[in-house]
């Protein structure tokens, strides 16, 4: 009988956190390990079988360059702070890049791993934080391109460069706030998948990424800087290209202010339908 009490003592029983409350940390520590693995297989699935690989990592942001340089910078002749286009342009590029992948491979994730879900329990919040995290690998390599345009037009950018992991983190956790919702949503509700790159295109024409911030007149600036990215991008640009931070401070602090409500609000909402994902899928 004690033994058998001792063993009921041992016991612990694994599954989702209560509803209405954050998830638990702790656990997803735990699970640290299998967040890389998952992490790594969403980049090898995501260049299996392509001629270029991982190289498409610096193909994309350096086409997508290029056809902005063209069409808004010598065709449209947008203004770009008295910076090349190229670079002013490119800046905004990669962050945005990797915010739209990330929402494109975290609102599918749960749908994703659903066969693996269905056989043991992990922390879902697993499933789309890797599909965040698997875009930094590719961010990496498209970065290390920015330096050297950088280093071509001459930019040499100043003590502000210490903020950029900082600005990553920002990337990383409005993503993770809108994919945490986009991905319970989708398991339901198959047209997310089909319309959200249709909406992140809208998006990135609402964000300063071929424009300057100050094209926005000034009585839509206020709802403007609601777009959690539009403080991002200009931190970039202050930190890279060596804009005034007196001019990107209130942006930056706005978006601040609204990813954390969204990031707070996405777990809550996350952890309260967690339990209904796999009967749903």
């Amino acid at each position: 009988m004690e033994r058998q009490l001792g063993l009921m003592a041992s016991e612990r029983t694994i599954g989702p956190d209560k509803e209405w409350a954050l998830p638990s940390f702790r656990r997803i520590w735990e699970s640290r390990e299998l967040l890389l693995a998952l992490t790594l297989r969403d980049v090898q699935i995501r260049y299996k079988q392509s001629l270029l690989g991982i190289g498409w990592a610096a193909v994309q942001p350096l086409l997508t360059m290029v056809v902005f340089s063209l069409i808004f910078g010598r065709v449209a002749k947008l203004p770009s702070d008295g910076l090349p286009y190229p670079v002013f342009t490119m800046v905004a590029i990669l962050p945005w890049q990797f915010f739209q992948k990330s929402l494109t491979q975290g609102s599918i994730s749960l749908v994703t791993l659903g066969g693996m879900m269905s056989k043991v329990y992990f922390p879902r919040l697993l499933a789309p934080l890797s599909s965040v995290l698997s875009g930094l690998i590719d961010f990496g390599i498209a970065f290390v391109i920015l330096l050297g345009m950088m280093a071509w037009f001459g930019i040499v950018p100043g003590i502000g460069v210490l903020a950029v992991p900082a600005l990553i983190a920002l990337v990383i956790l409005v993503s993770l706030s809108i994919s945490l919702v986009l991905s319970g949503i989708n398991v339901r509700y198959r047209d997310v998948q089909h319309t959200l790159p249709f909406l992140a295109q809208i998006w990135m024409y609402l964000t300063p990424v071929v424009y300057p911030l100050s094209m926005i007149p000034e009585q839509y600036r206020a709802l403007y800087m609601l777009n959690p990215m539009v403080g991002v991008v200009e931190g970039f640009r202050w930190s890279l290209l060596g804009r005034p931070f007196s001019a990107t401070v209130l942006e930056l602090g706005v978006s601040a202010g609204v990813i954390a409500v969204l990031l707070v609000f996405s777990l809550l909402y996350f952890n309260r339908f967690e339990k209904s994902y796999v009967d749903a899928l």
